[in-house]
């Protein structure tokens, strides 16, 4: 690892260092902001002490990283556009990290400090987005182009209809408890325990299924929220030190070779598909000069910048036999070509089957860019770990009583956390970044309803406000901030 970042400047390496420490405090104050949704329910109804509960919590959250794969860290990288991310430059890289980070720990701060259930998730995409869009204007391109929209909203819609699923299926979960055991211990509420049975714990199989589901809900969001922190520690390394991690040096020869083959695949099934894609792809008028611009990748363009893929790779089988040039213009290679792959897959004309064997071009394309060092995932858990342990008093309260009008039964943690694991679960699944926080306590909120207590309206009122205005007070704040950046940069 070390050598990696040997023979750089002192204010780039200083800057680098300082980039990665803001990536992992974001990291950090995710830990702790989001840990009270891991453990509130296993806390407030006792069935573990907190110090364990937290503990626990940490080491679930840590091995969630370890384990979750770059799934959902490249979905949150591809926010910003193809051309952003083909054009690195260490100036142009710092301004867009310092900015989206100072954003989204503020914001992440501010929240925690008051106790509102916010979303980091919500945070983090709302100080890309205004990176992007500042980045659109400052470069006189057009808003429609200054951000993924198609990502943003695939996103954007994961992350608003996850809370209302959560909503729904935490509320009939208790329903369906309630229907199955009636007069179960299950319903009471802690303070119900004590009074009627004198006792302070829950009846065992309620504690059993409390404690394991707090410790899935603690895996599955360190598995998706930490996926946010290697996605941004990869924007850093590759907008600060490009030469050394715009391919995945430690791609083996096989890896290198499927890379070419998918190029080569690619080639042929345009060619295949002629008829249907020669208007779009130019295919057969490109002149061999003609290569992807500085700033855009143009799909007419497809074929010389195969031709030039093939034959910057060709007899390569180590990426670091290439120049720090080649590496670049090879990344940029294959962002452009699989851009232009996702957008072909979206024309009409295809059939099934032949976009289904685009899907797997495109994974074997990006196999050598879509990576993440193993020190990186490691330094992600260890942060996210370590920042659960702490800090989760302020959010315990408000999720266990202000919520609802009456305190929460086991019946409703258990629902409550069933839901919010299986929900995140799916969510890795299809790579999309969710909410922990906003599936927790709109499932909260479900169960609430569902069991006839009510809900606190002022408690209520502040989550959603939170939920409003995180990303437009993020946009507004990251992209403000680039903006001063990029002219102090002179970027």
């Amino acid at each position: 690892m070390i050598d990696l970042f040997s023979g750089l400047d002192a204010w780039v390496l200083v800057s680098l260092l300082l980039a990665l420490f803001f990536v992992l405090a974001f990291e950090f104050i995710n830990g702790f902001h989001d840990t009270a949704n891991a453990v509130a329910t296993v806390i407030y109804t006792k069935a573990m002490p907190p110090h364990l509960a937290v503990f626990f919590s940490g080491v679930f959250n840590f091995l969630g990283v370890l384990l979750g794969g770059v799934g959902v860290a490249y979905a949150i990288v591809h926010l910003l556009p193809v051309e952003l991310l083909i054009n690195v430059n260490t100036g142009h890289g710092l301004a867009m990290v310092f900015s989206l980070l100072a954003a989204a720990i503020t914001w992440n701060l501010g929240t925690w400090y008051f106790g509102i259930p916010a979303s980091s998730s919500h945070t983090l995409i709302g100080s890309i987005l205004g990176v992007g869009l500042a980045n659109a204007l400052i470069n006189d391109i057009p808003l429609a182009d200054g951000v993924n929209w198609q990502k943003a909203i695939d996103i954007g819609a994961s992350l608003v209809f996850s809370p209302m699923a959560g909503f729904l299926v935490a509320a009939l979960v208790l329903i369906g408890l309630k229907w199955w055991r009636p007069l179960s211990k299950m319903h009471k509420t802690p303070d119900q325990r004590r009074k009627l049975d004198d006792k302070k714990h829950p009846p065992f199989w309620n504690r059993l299924v409390l404690v394991i589901s707090a410790m899935a809900v603690s895996f599955v969001h360190g598995s998706n929220d930490g996926q946010k922190g290697i996605g941004l520690i990869m924007l850093v390394l590759i907008g600060i030190v490009p030469a050394q991690f715009v391919l995945d040096l430690g791609s083996s020869t096989y890896q290198i070779e499927r890379t070419r083959d998918a190029t080569l695949h690619l080639n042929q099934f345009y060619q295949r598909n002629h008829e249907t894609l020669g208007e779009f792809l130019s295919l057969g008028k490109s002149v061999p000069e003609d290569l992807p611009g500085k700033f855009r990748c143009n799909p007419q363009q497809t074929e010389p910048t195969i031709n030039s893929l093939l034959g910057t790779l060709k007899g390569v089988s180590d990426y670091h036999s290439l120049t720090s040039e080649q590496r670049i213009e090879v990344r940029r290679y294959l962002l452009c070509l699989d851009d232009t792959a996702k957008k072909v897959g979206k024309l009409p004309g295809l059939d099934k089957r032949e976009k289904s064997d685009l899907d797997k071009l495109r994974k074997d394309l990006t196999a050598t860019t879509e990576y993440a060092p193993f020190w990186v995932i490691l330094a992600v858990a260890l942060a996210l770990g370590l920042g659960t342990m702490v800090g989760w008093k302020r959010v315990v309260l408000t999720i266990g009583e202000k919520i609802g009008k009456q305190g929460m039964t086991y019946a409703q943690g258990m629902s409550a956390q069933i839901t919010t694991a299986t929900m995140i679960g799916f969510a890795n699944i299809f790579s999309l970044p969710v909410s922990t926080t906003h599936v927790l306590s709109s499932g909260v909120a479900g169960t609430m309803v569902a069991n006839k207590s009510g809900l606190q309206g002022g408690t209520v009122r502040t989550i959603l406000m939170a939920w409003v205005l995180t990303l437009p007070a993020t946009v507004a704040l990251s992209a403000g901030l680039f903006w001063l950046a990029s002219i102090a940069l002179g970027s």
